[in-house]
């Protein structure tokens, strides 16, 4: 059984930092770890993606220069560093794992596997 528990989310001022960490356990399948956001009343969409074996991490171009996703393989974590946060960024953030190659990392329907969600609210 695979779990992904996300933990850091909360209330931030616009132009502050939050980071948000992800804490895998279990066996997954697929290379990629990925983050999305849900804001209500809108779709789930891609934030970041990052592979397990290396390489660049992928970004939303919404979150470019701001987000910044990073893993830690001992401790089978993935995070990501929010800054300079507006309130657009406001929304339900999800770590996502199981997908198996890069053209699916940017998309929900790669992924297998979900964490709970959490919320991260920025006021201007």
């Amino acid at each position: 059984q695979v779990q992904l528990v996300e933990t850091g989310g909360g209330l931030v001022q616009a132009g502050g930092s939050l980071r948000l960490s992800c804490a895998a356990s279990g066996r997954t399948f697929g290379n990629y770890y990925g983050w999305f956001r849900q804001a209500p009343g809108k779709e789930r969409e891609f934030v970041a993606a990052i592979s397990w074996s290396g390489g660049n991490p992928l970004y939303a171009d919404s979150v470019k220069g701001r987000f910044t996703m990073s893993r830690d393989n001992a401790k089978n974590t993935v995070y990501l560093q929010m800054n300079s946060l507006k309130p657009e960024d406001t929304a339900v953030y999800y770590c996502a794992a199981g997908a198996t190659n890069l053209i699916f990392a940017r998309e929900a329907r790669g992924y297998g596997y979900w964490g709970q969600g959490t919320q991260v609210t920025v006021s201007s």
